[in-house]
């Protein structure tokens, strides 16, 4: 999540006032990335909740955010302990079901690691912090490890987007496709590329009501090292990998962490569902494969 100038609403020309059926798209920046949501319906209830998208977002950087010095994520690095709000709750479970998932390929506790790599330090002691089964949960609180860091940037981004998601479907939309860094949709078909940073474009899937994340080790790197870190140090599988879940939350964790998986332990997890709907890989050559 960069530092970066809050979200605004840059567009709701598409809409037309008072008439059913109308589009209305929204466009700005949040956690990270360029983010719109387009909505078919009444113009008024469009540009009513868009400014309950930004207040709901904010509330979700206030949580995950590592560059805000308060944020609750920021404060628990600091502190080594937090008194969890339910978002950091149910943000903090899905991690760890996605950690599971995975043998352990998706670790929030990666962040020291990161930020030796990034600041080009050595990652020795980064190294020897790294665990998610040494982090204490209660009821009450969380707790670190002497010198571990979390960051939830491989996830944090599909848990907005399914909140956002979620309010639109509260509020009686029908019909919207929100992309808050991931990809969710009420109705459809959505047409969603799949793209990779070396090979460009290499196809597109049709989206009706499901979510889909997308990850590429190689779009940014560290030193020598990808931005995607694999607990475990092995270098990544696939130049990208597409996931679609049932939830955001979901596809972006898995997004990230199946980098580190082969084609059988992928085709293993997809087999035995988990609100895992669909896998695509780009191999490093540029090959396709849908599992």
């Amino acid at each position: 999540m960069r530092r970066r100038r809050f979200l605004q609403i840059a567009a709701a020309a598409l809409a037309v006032p008072g008439r059913a059926g109308a589009e209305t798209l929204w466009q700005g920046r949040a956690l990270g990335a360029d983010v719109s949501v387009s909505l078919r319906g009444d113009a008024a209830a469009a540009n009513a909740v868009l400014p309950r998208i930004e207040n709901l977002l904010h509330g979700i950087e206030a949580e995950f955010s590592l560059h805000d010095p308060v944020s609750a994520l920021s404060r628990l690095n600091r502190d080594g302990w937090l008194a969890p709000s339910p978002d950091f709750r149910a943000l903090f479970a899905a991690s760890d079901r996605v950690h599971r998932l995975t043998g352990g390929r998706f670790d929030p506790t990666v962040q020291p690691l990161w930020r030796a790599l990034a600041e080009g330090r050595p990652i020795g002691p980064a190294r020897a912090a790294l665990g998610w089964n040494r982090v204490q949960v209660s009821p009450r609180t969380i707790r670190l490890a002497p010198g571990q860091a979390l960051t939830f940037n491989g996830i944090a981004q599909g848990f907005a987007t399914d909140r956002v998601r979620d309010l639109l479907a509260a509020v009686g939309f029908t019909h919207a496709l929100v992309n808050i860094g991931e990809y969710a949709a009420i109705g459809g078909p959505f047409r969603i590329g799949v793209e990779d940073p070396i090979h460009g474009l290499l196809g597109q899937r049709a989206l009706s009501g499901g979510c889909v994340a997308t990850s590429s080790p190689g779009a940014l790197t560290l030193g020598p090292s990808f931005h995607i870190l694999d607990p475990m140090g092995r270098a990544p599988l696939w130049s990208t990998v597409s996931v679609e879940a049932t939830t955001a939350t979901l596809a972006d964790g898995l997004s990230t962490a199946l980098c580190f998986l082969d084609r059988e332990a992928i085709a293993r997890l997809s087999r035995t569902g988990h609100d895992l709907l669909s896998v695509t890989l780009v191999s490093p050559d540029g090959d396709l494969v849908t599992l």
